[in-house]
């Protein structure tokens, strides 16, 4: 808990807004996506569907692959509360959608699908793209499929591929290969081991349009070494760290330069979230 405190004031020293920034890939990417103050219609769908998690009151048991939690001391787990304390946010996922929009990745790949949360936001940013998202907890991909199916009247969720395997297992067995994702969402296994191990096992599918997101980097003092070698990877030629997130890009047309944006104006609710998982 102190850790995050200490990052995030340090990352309130050092972050931007649109005026610090002198790249235009950058600058059009926080003006005409981070800013972007619309009041898209795919949001009221992103609440809809966190809602009815929110009404969930069952309880599966969980199996934890990743870092652990902060806040549940059991393994048994109730569907309205792993929606409160461990998804994404709602400004969060918002985000997520305007990137997926902005950017219309043809493919999608997710490195931890939890109850959906975040599964939903990047279908909806491109209906058309192909979304693959892996689970390591069968009981809670079982519910995240269910929960997708009860609200199908909704969205469509056809483009989308649920998998349910060890995320290093199946990149190991499913990459390198010809298939390229365009983009990818890593929220599984928050540890900087398993974090460079995907990296590094996902580097030789990269294309100059790809974008990574890792998701709490500022996790732990661990969490922050891995991002800072992601960094300084000399295929790695623009980041963007907004706190709850690091961005990555491999332009080539780009001069490597790393940059701390400030994404919102509702940035501090994060610290709270990330104090109770």
């Amino acid at each position: 808990m102190f850790h995050i405190i200490k990052s995030y004031f340090k990352f309130l020293i050092s972050s931007k807004n649109q005026h610090g920034v002198h790249s235009p890939f950058v600058f059009d990417l926080v003006t005409k996506c981070f800013y972007d103050r619309r009041n898209y219609p795919e949001y009221s769908i992103l609440k809809e569907y966190r809602k009815s998690l929110l009404a969930n009151h069952n309880t599966i048991e969980v199996t934890d692959f990743g870092a652990g939690s902060r806040v549940f001391k059991s393994n048994q787990r109730k569907i309205y509360a792993i929606a409160k304390n461990a998804g994404i946010s709602p400004t969060r996922a918002e985000l997520l959608f305007r990137i997926t929009n902005y950017f219309q990745p043809e493919s999608v790949l997710e490195i931890g699908t939890s109850l959906g949360l975040a599964t939903i936001a990047l279908s909806l940013g491109n209906k058309n793209a192909k979304i693959t998202t892996l689970e390591g907890c069968p009981q809670t991909l079982n519910q995240c499929q269910w929960q997708f199916q009860s609200q199908k009247s909704n969205f469509k969720s056809e483009n989308i591929e649920f998998i349910n395997t060890e995320f290093s297992s199946y990149l190991k067995t499913h990459h390198p290969s010809p298939i390229t994702h365009h983009l990818f969402y890593f929220d599984g296994n928050h540890s900087k081991k398993a974090t460079l191990t995907y990296f590094e096992l996902l580097l030789p599918t990269i294309s100059n349009n790809s974008v990574w997101i890792f998701d709490d980097i500022h996790w732990s003092k661990d969490m922050e070494e891995g991002w800072e070698m992601i960094k300084n990877h000399p295929k790695v030629t623009v980041t963007i760290d907004t706190f709850q997130w690091g961005i990555v890009f491999f332009r080539k047309e780009q001069e490597k330069e790393h940059f701390i944006i400030n994404p919102n104006k509702n940035i501090s609710s994060y610290i709270f979230e990330r104090i109770r998982i």
